[in-house]
C-alpha cells in the first residue's frame, strides 16, 4: 500500500491521518493514545475555558494606553496566543505519557503501508525501549523550552507582546508540533534528534503546514481529543514518502 499516499503538502498528510486511523489492523493501536489524549487534553481545556475571564483581562492590562483603541483586534490575538501556548503545553504532556503507544502506532502503521514487518515490532520490545523514548521526549521538551522562553519574554514587551508575538507563537508551535509527531517514526528507526530536525528543515514548508493544521485543530473542542493519533498517523505517512528512503537501509 506504499503507493497509496504520494508526496504532497503537509495539509494533505494531516487529513490523510484521519483516514489512516481507520485502517484494518491499525484501529486497536489508536485506542490507548486516544484515551490518554481525551483524559488529559479534555480536562485541561475544560479548566482553561473557566480561566479566560481572569487571564485575558490581565494580559490586556499590559497593553499601553495609546493602543487601547486597538482592543477589538488585540483581544482575539491575546486569546489565540493563550490557546496556542496552552494547547501545545498540554499536548506535549499527553505526548510524553503516550510516547510508547504512539511509537507503536507509528511502527505498525508504517508496516501496514509499506507491506513489511518492522523491526522490534513486539509490544515487549517496545516497552523495553520506553526509557530511551522518554529521554528523547525530554530532549524535545528542552529544545522547546529554550526557545519558548524567548517568546515569553517578548510577550511582556509592548507592543510586540500584543501584535507580533501571537503570530510568532503560532509559527513556532506549528514547527514544534511537526517535530513532535514526525519524531515517532524517526525515533523508531533510531535517527538522532539533530538529524531528524535537519531532515524536517529540508521539507520545511510541508512540515510547517502539517504542524499548523495540528495546531488549529487542537483548538477545536471535541475534535482536539482525537488529534494525537491522527497526527501520529499523518506524520508517519509523511515519513514514508519524504524521509524513509534517506534514513533506512535498502529493503528495511
Amino acid at each position: 500500500m506504499q503507493n497509496e499516499i504520494t508526496p504532497r503538502s503537509g495539509v494533505h498528510y494531516f487529513f490523510a491521518g484521519w483516514r489512516l486511523i481507520m485502517l484494518p489492523g491499525i484501529k486497536r493501536y489508536v485506542l490507548l493514545p486516544l484515551l490518554i489524549n481525551i483524559v488529559l487534553l479534555g480536562g485541561a481545556f475544560w479548566w482553561l475555558y473557566r480561566q479566560f475571564s481572569v487571564w485575558i483581562p490581565y494580559l490586556m492590562g499590559h497593553m499601553p494606553h495609546w493602543l487601547c483603541w486597538f482592543n477589538y483586534l488585540l483581544w482575539p490575538l491575546c486569546v489565540l496566543a493563550v490557546l496556542i501556548a496552552f494547547s501545545y503545553f498540554f499536548s506535549t504532556v499527553a505526548n510524553l505519557i503516550a510516547a510508547p503507544f504512539s511509537g507503536l502506532l507509528a511502527e505498525r502503521l508504517e508496516s501496514r503501508l509499506i507491506g513489511h514487518i518492522a523491526q522490534n515490532s513486539s509490544l515487549v520490545a517496545l516497552m523495553r525501549d520506553t526509557p530511551r523514548m522518554l529521554r528523547r521526549e525530554f530532549v524535545k521538551l528542552c529544545y522547546y523550552l529554550s526557545r519558548a522562553l524567548v517568546l515569553l519574554i517578548l510577550h511582556f514587551i509592548p507592543p510586540l507582546g500584543q501584535t507580533l508575538v501571537p503570530a510568532l507563537w503560532f509559527l513556532f508551535s506549528a514547527w514544534m508540533l511537526a517535530i513532535q509527531y514526525c519524531d515517532y517514526p524517526f525515533d523508531n528507526h533510531k535517527v538522532p534528534f539533530p538529524a531528524m530536525r535537519a531532515a524536517l528543515r529540508r521539507h520545511k514548508v510541508a512540515n510547517l503546514q502539517f504542524g499548523a493544521m495540528v495546531s488549529l485543530f487542537t483548538l477545536i473542542p471535541v475534535v482536539n481529543l482525537v488529534i494525537l493519533p491522527v497526527a501520529v498517523c499523518g506524520a508517519t505517512a509523511m515519513w514514508i514518502n519524504n524521509h524513509r528512503a534517506d534514513h533506512t537501509l535498502s529493503g528495511s
